[in-house]
């Protein structure tokens, strides 16, 4: 891999303008890192994986209708084609994930995503957070209702692991960057 971290996320900043959208390609990153050494071989890296979370929607806000083609073009220019794999198949209508990493990375996105939801409505955030507790808002339809649920399952189901489990890696991934990631919940006053 030659595109370092720095380099993915000037490009990252290059083409995604909203603080929302960077902080879920940080926490991501972040769930990725972690995931690598849980989901992946004992040669996995854990900068490459972490790249995979941060662009996998580098393309979203700019283009949507062609998301992730472009993204996925511009990784494979520079030779990147494990990180082009991976984010070309992070969302399981686009093709089975074939790859340890693409596994991880359909596993971990729509998930981080709600268990950061989760965290905003809760007065110590992130801090006390439990799998029951992301469970019952996963079968609230109202909460958070552009996650797309059957995507968390396929994501589980694709890794065969038992989803409490993975909510809590993933929680345990995301709780030493609650202040970077404002994962402390709701402000009082």
């Amino acid at each position: 891999m030659t595109l370092s971290r720095d380099e993915a996320w000037k490009h990252l900043c290059e083409w995604t303008k909203t603080d929302s959208l960077r902080k879920h390609a940080r926490a991501v990153e972040v769930v990725m890192q972690a995931a690598s050494g849980r989901y992946g071989s004992p040669e996995a890296s854990a900068e490459q994986w972490g790249i995979a979370g941060m662009l996998h929607d580098a393309d979203y806000e700019q283009w949507p209708e062609d998301h992730p083609k472009r993204i996925v073009a511009w990784l494979r220019e520079r030779g990147e084609s494990a990180l082009a794999d991976a984010i070309s198949t992070h969302y399981t209508k686009w093709g089975p994930a074939q790859t340890p990493m693409a596994r991880a990375l359909v596993a971990c996105d729509e998930l981080t995503g709600f268990i950061v939801a989760c965290t905003m409505v809760r007065p110590d955030g992130i801090a006390s957070l439990a799998p029951p507790s992301v469970v019952k808002r996963l079968k609230d339809k109202s909460f958070a209702a552009k996650v797309e649920r059957a995507e968390i399952k396929a994501g589980t189901d694709g890794l065969a692991v038992d989803s409490a489990a993975h909510i809590q890696f993933i929680i345990d991934a995301l709780r030493p960057y609650a202040d970077e990631l404002c994962l402390r919940g709701k402000t009082v006053g």
